[in-house]
């Protein structure tokens, strides 16, 4: 076989799998989409003042864990952090920006 008949092969299987799995592909980008919407809304609602996961999931009208789970992934890659405490939950803040 020649180069060409290899990349003829490779394009009709590349069109087939992108067909095979084009419904997973839209699902996961359907769930980046909304991860991004959640994580835009919690920093919109913790801009000005700290608050904690309750009062979070209170402003963004989302259950708490959720909110949780989506402030620890936040944590984790260093945009915000926890900067008090307020009763017996931690107050998150958006991250400080490192020069």
């Amino acid at each position: 076989m020649n180069e060409r008949e290899n990349a003829k092969q490779r394009t009709q299987l590349l069109t087939k799998l992108r067909e095979l799995h084009k419904d997973t592909v839209a699902d996961a980008q359907e769930r980046l989409k909304m991860q991004k919407k959640i994580h835009r809304e919690i920093n919109q609602t913790i801009m000005e003042t700290p608050k904690t996961v309750p009062e979070i999931a209170a402003e963004t009208n989302l259950p708490s864990h959720v909110v949780l789970w989506n402030l620890t992934a936040l944590k984790k890659y260093g945009l915000i952090s926890e900067v008090g405490i307020s009763g017996e939950y931690f107050l998150y803040s958006p991250a400080k920006e490192v020069k």
